[in-house]
């Protein structure tokens, strides 16, 4: 499986509420090309689910890619009920029917509550002392207990499903990601939308990776 370049993600993400944790592909794939997307977000946010569906397609329009957001897609009614494997087989065919050969989809699966160090780091160790002055500046640790914070883990993944006539139905790239405690849920989404394309440009997954001008090609 093609390496994603971790510098390159920490540089563009290592200040914001969204990191991947896992990233995984079909060991079977090495390109894959998708000339009509349906993009698919789970959530019961609908606003949320309209700013996201909005964001991820405006990066497939960007890149000349088509797609199209469920909320366009999905009978009004669709997820007014849970929905049974036959009718789900059912919506598929009818997916290629409309000239679909893949479906990206996101969901939020879970939440969970950590801790962490109210103070960064830096603070931490800017100090060059040794034990006994690094011992007495953060002794206070023992007692204060607002020196640590809790707060919220949400858990989501975005998978890239192949729909293809003629091929197994088969599940192409998975990414779980982290949202760490949002609170500008439009900044999060942009974060979120911007990690998921470099992701799939990484892996030759729809979307290529612009080539630099000084870039050295081979015959």
């Amino acid at each position: 499986m093609k390496r994603i370049s971790i510098v390159l993600l920490l540089l563009i993400f290592g200040c914001s509420d969204v990191s991947l944790v896992e990233n995984w592909k079909n060991p079977d794939i090495v390109l894959f090309d998708a000339q009509k997307v349906l993009i698919v977000g789970i959530t019961s946010d609908k606003d949320a689910r309209i700013k996201f569906e909005n964001k991820l397609k405006k990066q497939f329009d960007k890149r000349d890619v088509e797609s199209m957001r469920s909320l366009d897609v999905f009978d009004i009614n669709f997820t007014d009920s849970r929905k049974t494997e036959k009718e789900l087989d059912y919506f598929e065919e009818s997916l290629l029917d409309k000239d679909f050969d893949a479906i990206l989809l996101t969901k939020l699966i879970g939440s969970e509550t950590r801790q962490s160090l109210r103070k960064t780091m830096n603070e931490l160790y800017e100090s060059k002392d040794g034990f006994n002055e690094d011992y007495r500046r953060h002794q206070n640790i023992y007692y204060e207990d607002e020196y640590y914070e809790n707060f919220t883990v949400y858990n989501a993944e975005t998978s890239l499903y192949c729909i293809c006539a003629g091929k197994e139905r088969s599940l192409i790239w998975r990414g779980s990601i982290d949202i760490m405690d949002p609170k500008n849920i439009d900044k999060t989404i942009d974060d979120y939308v911007q990690l998921v394309i470099l992701a799939m440009e990484e892996q030759d997954l729809i979307f290529r990776k612009e080539k630099q001008n000084d870039e050295v090609t081979g015959l």
